[in-house]
C-alpha cells in the first residue's frame, strides 16, 4: 500500500476505494482504536470487526461520493460529511454521511463514521 493522503477529506475518500478496502494495513492506520461505526442497519461496529468485514466486501460495492465538507469542530477534531451512493447488487442506496477525524502523532484517524440511508427517491 503506498502512502496515505493526509488530510481528512482525502483520508475520507481513500476509505471508498477497493485498494484500501481491501488493506487490513491501511484500515488500521486510517481508524482510530476508539473506532465506532453505527451503520445504516442501527447496529454498532468497533475497529476489529471493519478490519474483519471490509476486506472480504472489497471489490463488491461501487461507490460514488460528493459534496465533501471539512468542519473543524474542536482543536485537533474535525467533521467531514458528504452524500454518496452505493450500488450492491443491483441496487443502489443513497446516503448521507458523517465521520469524526482525529489528529493523532501518527496522523489524521477516524473516530466515528455514520451513514443515514435515504428513502427511496430522494435527491441527493
Amino acid at each position: 500500500m503506498k502512502t496515505l493522503p493526509t488530510s481528512p477529506v482525502e483520508r475520507e475518500q481513500a476509505l471508498l476505494t477497493d485498494p484500501v478496502r481491501a488493506s487490513r494495513e491501511a484500515l488500521d492506520e486510517l481508524l482510530a482504536d476508539d473506532f465506532l461505526e453505527i451503520a445504516s442497519t442501527g447496529l454498532s461496529f468497533g475497529k476489529a470487526a471493519v478490519l474483519d468485514r471490509l476486506p472480504q466486501e472489497a471489490g463488491s460495492h461501487v461507490f460514488e461520493a460528493w459534496g465533501f465538507t471539512e468542519h473543524a469542530v474542536a482543536e485537533g477534531i474535525v467533521l467531514v460529511t458528504y452524500r454518496a451512493a452505493v450500488a450492491r447488487s443491483g441496487i443502489r442506496i443513497s446516503s448521507v454521511r458523517a465521520s469524526l477525524w482525529r489528529r493523532e502523532a501518527s496522523g489524521w484517524r477516524m473516530v466515528f463514521h455514520q451513514g443515514t440511508p435515504l428513502p427511496d427517491g430522494a435527491t441527493i
